[in-house]
């Protein structure tokens, strides 16, 4: 039997909610399907783990998750601890070092759920947004002198390398080349940012030769929303910088009824390191012990870190069970509208799960 090893780390306000819920529904999958198993680590890394040590996690913390097949990430950002802190302490210093360049955020309408373009002609959504991971805006260069003075100066300095920017296109033409409507749209903003975002487009072209059956547009990211809003049907796989597509996919998230079912996958491609899938949906302290956050974009999450780990038919048979929850809207939790707890959701898709005769 094969044995996966999965570090589990719920980190701050709903996360570790969502992410027992997701471990729970996991556990399922493999008792369901018979030929895995997981093997699971908590980790209490976070802001609670701050307030102990004066760090979101160990100095060896990305050094320590080497040794897991997958990481299943909940959230991190406390109301009482500055944001770049919390970043930058735990998930950016998981991400880096560990060389999860490509992070992947589909897209789609799941059954039962309206989506504010239901009065858009054409097909409903169905898309991926590759985001560039490592670099870009988040590169963490820069940095700020003369504090306090009039004459303070702060940088953020976006760092766009050759490198970078080809693996990372070569990753989202492969996946629209996966695709079936083999469709890949460049986002871009070149005309103000008229050095990196320059490269950005000129590498695109390159790549673009190297996938002649994969058709590709370049969009500057402007329009790139409303193009995203009024003609969603037009879209396929996207691919944006750091900071653009982490703006972009969290537009998508709403465009799909909610930020509570977006799931997120940051992957290593060449699997030297662990991949590690969370929600995007953040910490969200205002529900926090509540039992109603939406255990459903974890279940998303959960699927697609089963099919990175090779076992695709418990990732179908996983979002059959979530579409099978989500249709039914006495199950949908207070951000689709509805009442349900967190719990039901989860014990639904438990039951939709073993119930399962394929």
């Amino acid at each position: 039997m094969r044995t996966h090893r999965i570090a589990a780390m719920g980190g701050d306000g709903i996360g570790p909610e969502v992410v027992s819920a997701g471990v729970e529904v996991l556990k399922v999958c493999a008792e369901r399907d018979g030929g895995f198993a997981l093997e699971i680590r908590d980790f209490d890394w976070g802001s609670d783990y701050y307030r102990k040590h004066g760090v979101m996690m160990p100095p060896d913390g990305a050094e320590q998750l080497r040794a897991y097949d997958a990481i299943l990430f909940g959230a991190v950002g406390a109301p009482d601890i500055p944001d770049h802190v919390t970043l930058w302490g735990l998930r950016l210093s998981i991400c880096q070092p560990l060389d999860q360049y490509a992070n992947v955020r589909p897209t789609r309408v799941l059954p039962g759920i309206t989506s504010p373009l239901r009065h858009v002609s054409g097909p409903e959504l169905d898309w991926v947004i590759v985001r560039e991971n490592s670099e870009g805006e988040y590169s963490g260069v820069g940095g700020r002198a003369h504090r306090g003075l009039p004459i303070e100066v702060a940088q953020d300095v976006s760092v766009m390398t050759r490198a970078g920017v080809q693996r990372i296109m070569r990753y989202a033409f492969r996946l629209a080349q996966s695709r079936p409507r083999k469709l890949l749209t460049v986002v871009t903003k070149s005309n103000a940012q008229r050095h990196a975002m320059v490269m950005w487009d000129e590498i695109a072209a390159e790549v673009a030769a190297e996938f002649p059956d994969v058709s590709w547009d370049k969009m500057l990211v402007d329009a790139m929303t409303m193009r995203m809003v009024g003609k969603p049907g037009s879209l396929d796989t996207i691919v944006a910088t750091n900071l653009h597509a982490d703006i972009l996919s969290d537009l998508a998230a709403a465009l799909a009824g909610s930020v509570g079912i977006a799931p997120t996958a940051n992957i290593n491609p060449e699997r030297d390191a662990p991949s590690m899938f969370e929600p995007i949906h953040g910490s969200a302290f205002d529900i926090t012990g509540k039992g109603i956050a939406n255990p459903i974009a974890t279940f998303w999450t959960g699927a697609m870190m089963l099919e990175h780990l090779g076992e695709k038919a418990a990732a179908d048979r996983l979002m059959k069970a979530v579409e099978r929850v989500t249709a039914d809207p006495s199950l949908h939790t207070p951000d689709l509208g509805g009442t349900a707890t967190t719990r039901q959701v989860t014990e639904a898709v438990c039951a939709a799960l073993r119930q399962a005769n394929d």
